[in-house]
Protein backbone atom coordinates (compact mmCIF):
# COMPACT_ATOMS: atom_id res chain seq x y z
CA UNK A 1 0.00 0.00 0.00
CA UNK A 2 1.85 3.16 -1.11
CA UNK A 3 -1.03 5.52 -1.43
CA UNK A 4 -2.90 6.73 1.86
CA UNK A 5 -6.01 9.69 1.62
CA UNK A 6 -4.45 13.01 1.53
CA UNK A 7 -8.07 14.35 3.43
CA UNK A 8 -9.85 12.87 5.44
CA UNK A 9 -13.53 14.48 6.19
CA UNK A 10 -11.63 18.22 5.28
CA UNK A 11 -8.86 17.58 7.59
CA UNK A 12 -4.86 17.04 6.78
CA UNK A 13 -4.34 13.30 7.43
CA UNK A 14 -2.11 13.60 9.68
CA UNK A 15 -3.03 10.90 11.99
CA UNK A 16 -5.22 7.33 12.11
CA UNK A 17 -2.39 5.63 10.15
CA UNK A 18 0.50 5.18 12.64
CA UNK A 19 1.19 1.06 11.84
CA UNK A 20 1.80 1.39 8.17
CA UNK A 21 3.95 5.06 8.61
CA UNK A 22 5.88 3.49 10.37
CA UNK A 23 6.30 0.36 8.63
CA UNK A 24 7.23 2.33 6.03
CA UNK A 25 9.70 4.20 7.60
CA UNK A 26 11.13 1.18 8.96
CA UNK A 27 11.49 -1.13 5.71
CA UNK A 28 12.71 2.26 3.89
CA UNK A 29 15.67 2.37 6.54
CA UNK A 30 17.70 -0.95 5.64
CA UNK A 31 18.15 0.65 1.87
CA UNK A 32 20.60 3.91 0.62
CA UNK A 33 18.72 6.48 -1.10
CA UNK A 34 21.51 7.90 -3.19
CA UNK A 35 24.08 5.38 -3.58
CA UNK A 36 22.66 3.32 -5.97
CA UNK A 37 22.11 6.29 -8.37
CA UNK A 38 25.57 7.64 -7.66
CA UNK A 39 26.81 10.61 -9.27
CA UNK A 40 30.52 12.39 -8.68
CA UNK A 41 33.13 9.38 -7.28
CA UNK A 42 33.93 10.18 -3.73
CA UNK A 43 37.33 9.36 -3.75
CA UNK A 44 37.73 11.86 -6.47
CA UNK A 45 36.09 14.83 -4.82
CA UNK A 46 38.19 17.71 -3.33
CA UNK A 47 35.22 18.92 -1.20
CA UNK A 48 31.07 19.61 -1.64
CA UNK A 49 28.54 21.50 -0.49
CA UNK A 50 24.67 21.63 0.30
CA UNK A 51 21.73 23.82 -0.17
CA UNK A 52 18.11 23.86 1.77
CA UNK A 53 15.40 26.22 1.33
CA UNK A 54 12.91 26.29 4.52
CA UNK A 55 9.13 26.76 3.23
CA UNK A 56 6.52 27.52 5.37
CA UNK A 57 3.63 30.16 5.94
CA UNK A 58 1.67 29.63 9.37
CA UNK A 59 -2.03 29.31 8.94
CA UNK A 60 -4.55 32.07 10.42
CA UNK A 61 -8.22 32.45 11.20
CA UNK A 62 -8.52 34.79 8.96
CA UNK A 63 -10.94 33.91 5.97
CA UNK A 64 -13.92 36.43 7.60
CA UNK A 65 -14.60 39.31 9.46
CA UNK A 66 -15.12 38.07 12.93
CA UNK A 67 -11.94 36.88 14.11
CA UNK A 68 -13.78 34.14 16.52
CA UNK A 69 -15.34 32.70 13.42
CA UNK A 70 -13.15 33.38 10.37
CA UNK A 71 -11.75 30.27 8.64
CA UNK A 72 -8.47 29.18 9.08
CA UNK A 73 -6.81 29.86 5.71
CA UNK A 74 -2.82 29.99 5.00
CA UNK A 75 -1.45 33.63 5.51
CA UNK A 76 -0.25 33.17 1.76
CA UNK A 77 -4.04 32.78 0.65
CA UNK A 78 -4.56 35.81 3.14
CA UNK A 79 -1.77 37.98 1.37
CA UNK A 80 -3.20 36.85 -1.80
CA UNK A 81 -6.68 38.41 -0.91
CA UNK A 82 -5.32 41.72 0.26
CA UNK A 83 -2.53 42.72 -2.17
CA UNK A 84 -2.11 46.58 -0.81
CA UNK A 85 -1.30 45.92 2.54
CA UNK A 86 2.68 45.55 3.66
CA UNK A 87 4.42 43.47 1.30
CA UNK A 88 0.95 41.41 -0.03
CA UNK A 89 2.70 42.53 -3.46
CA UNK A 90 4.84 39.67 -3.18
CA UNK A 91 2.57 36.27 -2.47
CA UNK A 92 2.34 35.43 -6.49
CA UNK A 93 6.45 35.24 -6.42
CA UNK A 94 5.86 33.82 -2.82
CA UNK A 95 4.04 30.98 -4.42
CA UNK A 96 6.45 30.80 -7.82
CA UNK A 97 9.11 29.84 -4.86
CA UNK A 98 7.87 27.12 -3.47
CA UNK A 99 6.73 25.63 -6.96
CA UNK A 100 10.21 26.60 -9.29
CA UNK A 101 12.68 23.92 -8.16
CA UNK A 102 9.82 21.22 -9.32
CA UNK A 103 10.95 23.79 -12.74
CA UNK A 104 14.85 24.32 -12.28
CA UNK A 105 15.76 20.34 -11.23
CA UNK A 106 14.30 18.70 -14.37
CA UNK A 107 15.70 21.37 -16.70
CA UNK A 108 19.15 21.16 -15.47
CA UNK A 109 18.88 17.29 -15.50
CA UNK A 110 17.94 17.57 -19.40
CA UNK A 111 20.80 19.58 -19.68
CA UNK A 112 23.10 16.56 -18.69
CA UNK A 113 24.24 18.17 -15.10
CA UNK A 114 23.64 16.65 -11.74
CA UNK A 115 21.56 19.23 -9.44
CA UNK A 116 20.79 18.56 -6.14
CA UNK A 117 18.57 20.65 -3.42
CA UNK A 118 16.97 19.50 -0.17
CA UNK A 119 13.70 20.68 0.83
CA UNK A 120 11.48 21.59 3.93
CA UNK A 121 8.08 22.37 3.61
CA UNK A 122 5.84 22.36 6.96
CA UNK A 123 2.87 20.37 6.97
CA UNK A 124 0.88 24.07 7.26
CA UNK A 125 2.38 25.45 4.15
CA UNK A 126 1.54 22.16 2.22
CA UNK A 127 -2.20 22.06 3.28
CA UNK A 128 -2.38 25.98 2.88
CA UNK A 129 -1.74 25.45 -0.75
CA UNK A 130 -3.92 22.54 -1.48
CA UNK A 131 -6.40 24.62 0.28
CA UNK A 132 -5.98 27.73 -1.76
CA UNK A 133 -6.27 25.54 -4.99
CA UNK A 134 -2.41 25.85 -5.70
CA UNK A 135 -2.39 22.33 -7.00
CA UNK A 136 -0.08 22.72 -10.00
CA UNK A 137 2.69 23.57 -7.26
CA UNK A 138 1.66 20.27 -5.14
CA UNK A 139 2.19 18.27 -8.84
CA UNK A 140 5.34 19.87 -9.92
CA UNK A 141 6.67 18.69 -6.31
CA UNK A 142 5.16 15.62 -6.83
CA UNK A 143 7.04 14.97 -10.25
CA UNK A 144 10.32 15.63 -8.80
CA UNK A 145 9.66 13.50 -5.79
CA UNK A 146 8.35 10.58 -7.70
CA UNK A 147 9.83 10.50 -10.90
CA UNK A 148 13.04 8.38 -10.83
CA UNK A 149 15.09 10.50 -13.42
CA UNK A 150 14.42 13.31 -11.18
CA UNK A 151 14.15 12.47 -7.46
CA UNK A 152 18.27 11.42 -6.94
CA UNK A 153 17.99 15.21 -7.15
CA UNK A 154 16.30 16.66 -4.67
CA UNK A 155 16.21 15.23 -0.93
CA UNK A 156 13.08 16.06 1.40
CA UNK A 157 13.67 17.25 5.20
CA UNK A 158 11.60 16.53 7.80
CA UNK A 159 10.19 18.52 10.16
CA UNK A 160 7.26 19.57 12.89
CA UNK A 161 4.12 19.77 10.97
CA UNK A 162 2.58 23.38 13.08
CA UNK A 163 6.72 24.62 12.36
CA UNK A 164 6.84 24.50 16.17
CA UNK A 165 10.06 25.28 18.30
CA UNK A 166 11.49 22.67 19.81
CA UNK A 167 12.71 24.21 23.29
CA UNK A 168 9.38 25.52 24.40
CA UNK A 169 7.15 22.89 22.87
CA UNK A 170 6.18 20.02 25.19
CA UNK A 171 7.41 16.90 24.62
CA UNK A 172 4.92 14.92 23.65
CA UNK A 173 3.39 17.71 21.42
CA UNK A 174 6.88 17.91 19.51
CA UNK A 175 6.24 14.45 19.16
CA UNK A 176 3.03 14.55 17.82
CA UNK A 177 4.30 17.46 14.85
CA UNK A 178 6.73 15.24 14.05
CA UNK A 179 4.59 12.05 13.31
CA UNK A 180 1.87 14.26 11.86
CA UNK A 181 4.30 15.42 9.47
CA UNK A 182 5.31 12.24 8.77
CA UNK A 183 2.01 11.42 7.85
CA UNK A 184 0.62 14.46 5.55
CA UNK A 185 3.87 14.09 3.71
CA UNK A 186 3.24 10.19 3.00
CA UNK A 187 -0.82 11.05 2.07
CA UNK A 188 1.18 13.70 -0.38
CA UNK A 189 3.75 12.36 -1.99
CA UNK A 190 3.56 8.54 -1.06
CA UNK A 191 5.13 5.99 1.38
CA UNK A 192 8.21 5.14 -0.42
CA UNK A 193 8.67 8.44 -0.75
CA UNK A 194 8.76 8.85 3.20
CA UNK A 195 11.38 6.03 2.90
CA UNK A 196 13.78 8.04 1.70
CA UNK A 197 13.16 11.16 4.19
CA UNK A 198 16.81 10.50 6.48
CA UNK A 199 17.25 14.71 7.71
CA UNK A 200 15.48 16.16 10.35
CA UNK A 201 15.24 20.41 9.74
CA UNK A 202 14.00 21.86 13.49
CA UNK A 203 12.12 25.55 13.23
CA UNK A 204 13.95 28.41 13.49
CA UNK A 205 16.94 25.96 13.67
CA UNK A 206 15.92 26.15 16.94
CA UNK A 207 18.25 23.79 19.49
CA UNK A 208 16.73 22.48 23.15
CA UNK A 209 20.07 22.94 25.43
CA UNK A 210 18.20 21.73 28.69
CA UNK A 211 19.33 18.23 29.13
CA UNK A 212 15.84 16.95 29.64
CA UNK A 213 14.29 18.31 26.73
CA UNK A 214 17.18 17.96 24.88
CA UNK A 215 17.31 14.45 25.35
CA UNK A 216 13.67 13.88 24.56
CA UNK A 217 13.77 15.91 21.70
CA UNK A 218 16.42 13.77 19.77
CA UNK A 219 15.05 10.23 21.43
CA UNK A 220 12.07 11.24 19.17
CA UNK A 221 13.82 11.62 16.07
CA UNK A 222 15.33 8.44 16.63
CA UNK A 223 11.93 6.69 17.33
CA UNK A 224 10.53 7.83 13.76
CA UNK A 225 13.46 6.73 11.93
CA UNK A 226 16.09 9.85 11.62
CA UNK A 227 19.12 9.53 10.33
CA UNK A 228 20.51 13.25 10.80
CA UNK A 229 19.50 16.74 12.31
CA UNK A 230 20.75 20.09 11.03
CA UNK A 231 21.98 23.05 13.60
CA UNK A 232 22.88 25.69 14.16
CA UNK A 233 26.93 26.12 14.57
CA UNK A 234 26.15 28.54 17.50
CA UNK A 235 23.53 26.09 19.42
CA UNK A 236 26.21 23.77 20.13
CA UNK A 237 29.68 22.67 21.71
CA UNK A 238 32.14 20.10 22.15
CA UNK A 239 32.63 18.77 25.77
CA UNK A 240 34.91 20.85 26.74
CA UNK A 241 32.43 23.69 26.26
CA UNK A 242 34.08 24.89 22.88
CA UNK A 243 32.08 25.46 19.73
CA UNK A 244 32.96 22.75 17.00
CA UNK A 245 36.28 22.76 15.22
CA UNK A 246 35.52 20.45 12.16
CA UNK A 247 32.52 22.47 11.20
CA UNK A 248 32.57 20.63 8.18
CA UNK A 249 32.50 17.42 9.49
CA UNK A 250 29.44 15.58 10.22
CA UNK A 251 29.27 14.99 14.30
CA UNK A 252 27.37 12.82 16.77
CA UNK A 253 25.29 14.95 18.88
CA UNK A 254 25.04 13.45 22.05
CA UNK A 255 22.27 14.26 24.84
CA UNK A 256 21.78 13.33 28.10
CA UNK A 257 18.96 13.76 30.32
CA UNK A 258 19.05 14.71 34.11
CA UNK A 259 18.02 10.54 34.75
CA UNK A 260 21.33 9.45 33.08
CA UNK A 261 19.36 8.56 29.73
CA UNK A 262 21.31 9.15 26.29
CA UNK A 263 20.51 9.58 22.66
CA UNK A 264 23.07 10.35 19.78
CA UNK A 265 22.20 11.36 16.09
CA UNK A 266 24.36 12.72 13.27
CA UNK A 267 24.43 16.60 13.10
CA UNK A 268 25.34 18.29 10.29
CA UNK A 269 26.26 22.17 10.83
CA UNK A 270 25.04 25.19 9.29
CA UNK A 271 27.41 27.66 9.68
CA UNK A 272 26.52 31.36 11.09
CA UNK A 273 25.69 33.93 8.32
CA UNK A 274 22.79 35.86 6.60
CA UNK A 275 21.01 33.00 6.03
CA UNK A 276 19.22 34.17 2.57
CA UNK A 277 22.59 36.10 1.11
CA UNK A 278 24.34 32.79 1.56
CA UNK A 279 21.82 30.53 -0.17
CA UNK A 280 20.64 32.79 -2.81
CA UNK A 281 24.41 33.78 -3.78
CA UNK A 282 25.59 30.31 -3.48
CA UNK A 283 28.22 30.85 -1.18
CA UNK A 284 28.84 27.39 0.17
CA UNK A 285 29.94 26.32 -3.37
CA UNK A 286 32.43 28.91 -3.30
CA UNK A 287 33.46 28.37 0.45
CA UNK A 288 33.64 24.44 -0.47
CA UNK A 289 36.53 25.23 -3.08
CA UNK A 290 38.57 26.83 -0.82
CA UNK A 291 38.85 23.28 1.30
CA UNK A 292 40.86 20.23 0.94
CA UNK A 293 40.31 16.88 2.19
CA UNK A 294 40.60 16.20 5.41
CA UNK A 295 41.45 13.45 8.06
CA UNK A 296 38.41 11.40 9.48
CA UNK A 297 39.15 7.96 11.68
CA UNK A 298 42.44 7.66 9.57
CA UNK A 299 40.73 8.28 5.93
CA UNK A 300 40.68 11.26 3.34
CA UNK A 301 37.34 12.46 3.28
CA UNK A 302 35.58 15.05 1.15
CA UNK A 303 34.14 18.39 3.76
CA UNK A 304 30.75 19.57 3.16
CA UNK A 305 29.73 22.82 3.42
CA UNK A 306 26.12 22.90 4.78
CA UNK A 307 23.46 26.22 4.48
CA UNK A 308 19.75 26.23 4.56
CA UNK A 309 17.81 29.66 4.03
CA UNK A 310 13.93 30.74 3.45
CA UNK A 311 12.97 29.87 -0.14
CA UNK A 312 10.69 32.50 -0.45
CA UNK A 313 11.93 35.78 1.88
CA UNK A 314 13.87 39.01 0.48
CA UNK A 315 14.53 39.88 -2.70
CA UNK A 316 17.72 38.07 -3.43
CA UNK A 317 16.36 34.75 -2.60
CA UNK A 318 13.43 35.72 -4.66
CA UNK A 319 15.42 37.57 -7.33
CA UNK A 320 18.66 36.22 -7.74
CA UNK A 321 18.68 32.96 -6.55
CA UNK A 322 17.54 31.48 -10.03
CA UNK A 323 19.92 32.75 -12.15
CA UNK A 324 22.99 31.82 -9.43
CA UNK A 325 21.69 28.81 -8.88
CA UNK A 326 21.65 27.42 -12.59
CA UNK A 327 25.09 29.30 -12.82
CA UNK A 328 26.37 26.98 -10.22
CA UNK A 329 25.60 23.95 -11.01
CA UNK A 330 26.33 24.52 -14.61
CA UNK A 331 30.09 25.35 -13.04
CA UNK A 332 29.98 22.35 -10.19
CA UNK A 333 28.40 19.33 -12.06
CA UNK A 334 31.22 16.81 -12.67
CA UNK A 335 34.04 19.05 -10.72
CA UNK A 336 36.13 18.33 -8.02
CA UNK A 337 33.56 20.59 -5.96
CA UNK A 338 29.84 19.16 -6.53
CA UNK A 339 26.78 19.81 -4.89
CA UNK A 340 25.28 17.09 -2.90
CA UNK A 341 22.15 16.26 -0.56
CA UNK A 342 23.63 15.30 3.00
CA UNK A 343 22.24 11.71 2.91
CA UNK A 344 24.08 11.62 -0.51
CA UNK A 345 27.17 12.53 1.06
CA UNK A 346 26.73 10.52 4.43
CA UNK A 347 25.79 6.99 2.31
CA UNK A 348 29.11 7.73 0.63
CA UNK A 349 31.10 8.55 3.69
CA UNK A 350 30.10 5.26 5.53
CA UNK A 351 30.90 3.37 2.21
CA UNK A 352 34.60 4.38 2.80
CA UNK A 353 34.50 1.96 5.81
CA UNK A 354 33.81 5.76 8.85
CA UNK A 355 31.38 4.85 11.29
CA UNK A 356 29.21 6.73 13.24
CA UNK A 357 31.41 5.70 16.36
CA UNK A 358 34.16 7.58 14.49
CA UNK A 359 32.58 11.52 14.13
CA UNK A 360 33.35 13.56 16.81
CA UNK A 361 30.98 14.37 19.25
CA UNK A 362 28.61 17.62 20.29
CA UNK A 363 26.06 18.50 22.51
CA UNK A 364 23.56 21.37 23.46
CA UNK A 365 25.33 24.65 24.57
CA UNK A 366 26.10 25.14 27.95
CA UNK A 367 26.13 21.38 28.74
CA UNK A 368 29.51 21.64 29.68
CA UNK A 369 29.01 24.09 32.57
CA UNK A 370 26.08 22.16 34.07
CA UNK A 371 27.53 18.56 33.99
CA UNK A 372 30.69 19.99 35.14
CA UNK A 373 28.29 20.61 38.56
CA UNK A 374 26.28 17.33 38.37
CA UNK A 375 26.39 14.14 37.27
CA UNK A 376 24.03 11.98 35.15
CA UNK A 377 21.03 10.31 36.86
CA UNK A 378 21.17 12.92 39.71
CA UNK A 379 18.07 13.97 38.65
CA UNK A 380 15.49 16.58 37.55
CA UNK A 381 15.85 18.27 41.41
CA UNK A 382 19.81 18.51 41.69
CA UNK A 383 19.52 19.65 37.78
CA UNK A 384 16.87 22.25 38.59
CA UNK A 385 19.33 23.41 41.16
CA UNK A 386 22.52 23.74 39.05
CA UNK A 387 20.59 25.68 36.18
CA UNK A 388 19.25 28.25 39.26
CA UNK A 389 22.81 28.79 40.46
CA UNK A 390 24.33 29.29 36.97
CA UNK A 391 21.45 31.44 35.96
CA UNK A 392 22.46 33.95 38.98
CA UNK A 393 26.22 33.41 38.16
CA UNK A 394 26.06 34.27 34.36
CA UNK A 395 23.66 36.49 32.58
CA UNK A 396 24.32 34.47 29.65
CA UNK A 397 23.21 31.07 30.82
CA UNK A 398 20.20 30.01 29.84
CA UNK A 399 18.16 26.99 29.10
CA UNK A 400 15.77 28.20 26.20
CA UNK A 401 17.04 26.68 24.29
CA UNK A 402 19.19 28.32 20.75
CA UNK A 403 17.99 29.37 17.24
CA UNK A 404 19.12 30.82 14.04
CA UNK A 405 19.05 34.04 15.86
CA UNK A 406 20.15 34.71 19.84
CA UNK A 407 18.30 37.82 20.87
CA UNK A 408 14.76 35.95 20.70
CA UNK A 409 13.69 34.21 23.23
CA UNK A 410 10.50 31.28 22.53
CA UNK A 411 9.05 32.01 25.93
CA UNK A 412 10.32 34.88 27.95
CA UNK A 413 7.33 37.92 27.42
CA UNK A 414 4.48 35.76 25.00
CA UNK A 415 2.42 35.03 28.42
CA UNK A 416 -0.39 36.71 26.01
CA UNK A 417 -0.27 33.14 23.73
CA UNK A 418 1.76 30.90 25.77
CA UNK A 419 -0.69 30.48 28.65
CA UNK A 420 -3.61 29.67 25.86
CA UNK A 421 -1.41 27.32 24.01
CA UNK A 422 -0.48 25.41 26.93
CA UNK A 423 -3.87 25.36 28.41
CA UNK A 424 -4.93 23.51 24.83
CA UNK A 425 -1.53 21.26 25.10
CA UNK A 426 -2.65 20.34 28.51
CA UNK A 427 -6.27 19.58 27.42
CA UNK A 428 -4.77 17.28 24.64
CA UNK A 429 -2.92 15.17 27.04
CA UNK A 430 -5.80 14.95 29.60
CA UNK A 431 -8.90 14.42 27.41
CA UNK A 432 -7.34 13.00 24.18
CA UNK A 433 -3.71 11.26 24.88
CA UNK A 434 -4.61 10.11 28.54
CA UNK A 435 -8.05 8.59 27.37
CA UNK A 436 -6.35 7.09 24.90
CA UNK A 437 -8.36 8.27 22.35
CA UNK A 438 -8.17 6.67 18.65
CA UNK A 439 -5.65 7.95 16.36
CA UNK A 440 -8.27 7.69 14.13
CA UNK A 441 -10.98 9.34 15.28
CA UNK A 442 -12.38 12.15 13.79
CA UNK A 443 -12.72 13.70 17.12
CA UNK A 444 -8.70 13.46 18.01
CA UNK A 445 -7.62 14.83 14.12
CA UNK A 446 -9.75 17.50 14.69
CA UNK A 447 -7.97 18.35 18.37
CA UNK A 448 -4.98 17.40 17.07
CA UNK A 449 -5.16 19.54 13.67
CA UNK A 450 -5.91 22.60 16.31
CA UNK A 451 -3.78 22.30 18.70
CA UNK A 452 -0.66 22.11 15.87
CA UNK A 453 -1.58 24.94 14.08
CA UNK A 454 -1.64 26.91 17.22
CA UNK A 455 2.00 25.98 18.30
CA UNK A 456 3.36 27.31 15.14
CA UNK A 457 6.07 29.86 16.16
CA UNK A 458 4.82 32.76 13.79
CA UNK A 459 2.31 33.39 16.96
CA UNK A 460 5.70 34.30 18.73
CA UNK A 461 8.23 35.04 16.99
CA UNK A 462 6.04 38.11 15.08
CA UNK A 463 5.86 39.88 18.09
CA UNK A 464 2.35 40.88 20.10
CA UNK A 465 -0.75 42.55 18.16
CA UNK A 466 -2.15 40.90 15.50
CA UNK A 467 -0.29 37.55 15.48
CA UNK A 468 -0.45 36.86 19.09
CA UNK A 469 -4.09 37.35 18.72
CA UNK A 470 -4.48 34.77 15.51
CA UNK A 471 -2.30 32.51 18.36
CA UNK A 472 -4.63 32.62 21.10
CA UNK A 473 -7.86 31.97 18.95
CA UNK A 474 -6.53 29.52 17.66
CA UNK A 475 -5.70 27.89 21.00
CA UNK A 476 -8.53 28.96 22.12
CA UNK A 477 -10.77 27.40 19.66
CA UNK A 478 -8.41 23.96 20.23
CA UNK A 479 -9.83 24.09 23.97
CA UNK A 480 -13.17 24.56 22.65
CA UNK A 481 -13.26 21.55 20.64
CA UNK A 482 -11.28 19.22 23.51
CA UNK A 483 -13.53 20.75 25.88
CA UNK A 484 -17.02 20.06 24.69
CA UNK A 485 -16.46 17.10 21.98
CA UNK A 486 -14.15 15.10 23.80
Amino acid sequence: MDELPEYVEGIPNICGCEAIVDAAVRAARKNPVFLRGDSVPFSGMQSAFAIALHMHQPLIPADGPDLSTAQLISNLKHMMNNPGIGDNHNAPVFLWCYQRMGEFLPQLIEEGRTPRVMLEYSGALLHGLRQMGAHDTIEALRSITRTPRYREAVEWLGCPWGHAVAPSTPAQDYRLHVKAWQHHFAAIFGLEALGRVRGFSPAEMAMPNHPDVAYEFVATLKECGYQWLLVQEHTVEEHDGRGPRRKHLPHLLTCTSSGGDTASIIAIIKTQGSDTKLVAQMQPYYEAKGLARCDLAGRSVPPLVTQIADGENGGVMMNEFPPKYFEVIRECSGSATPIMNVTEYLEHLFATGVKESDLPVLQPLFQHQIWQRMTPGDGPDRLRQVTEELRNEDSRFHVDGGSWTNDISWVHGYDHVMIPMERASSLFNDRVLARHVPTDDPRYRNALFHLLTAETSCYRYWGHGAWTEYGSEISRRAIDIMTHDL
